[in-house]
């Protein structure tokens, strides 16, 4: 059972992981504040080291990555577009990605709570990223 949760936990976080990057990959450019761009980007950089992490523990159960719902992500990407074709503010963005990290805390959170046989090394990488998703939130409110 605690390999099976870690496992499904893991997947669970680079589905996360990999959601979060394209999404900051979507917006990147029509970011117009360095600051907001420099959040961004770091962000993005720590997201990509705790997918080696997770990549590197999958590896180990002879398992592969999960890729974001191809449904939800589609439709995230509608929305990013849609609003971003309206109005490319950096206020636009920052409504954009505090909703998707809250939707990403939201999720790990659930995931967590499911997977509780999961080790505590797949653990700490979950609310690792959490962690990430609350601090851009706060790091961003400037731009809201």
């Amino acid at each position: 059972m605690i390999e099976q949760d870690t496992v499904k936990l893991l997947r669970e976080c680079d589905a996360g992981i990999k959601m979060g990057i394209a999404t900051i990959d979507d917006v990147l450019d029509y970011v117009h504040s360095d600051v907001f761009k420099r959040y961004l980007i770091d962000c993005k950089e720590a997201h990509e080291a705790l997918n080696i992490e997770i990549q590197t523990l999958l590896a180990q159960y002879h398992e592969e990555g999960k890729n974001p719902n191809p449904m939800i992500k589609g439709m995230t990407f509608l929305k990013t577009n849609m609003k971003l074709g309206l109005d490319t503010s950096d206020e636009t963005i920052a409504d954009l990605i505090t909703d998707g990290c809250n939707m990403g805390v939201k999720s790990l959170n659930q995931y967590l709570n499911q997977y509780q046989a999961a080790d505590e090394v797949s653990k700490d990488i979950a609310k690792r990223l959490i962690n990430l998703e609350e601090r851009l939130t706060i790091d961003i409110r400037q731009f809201l």
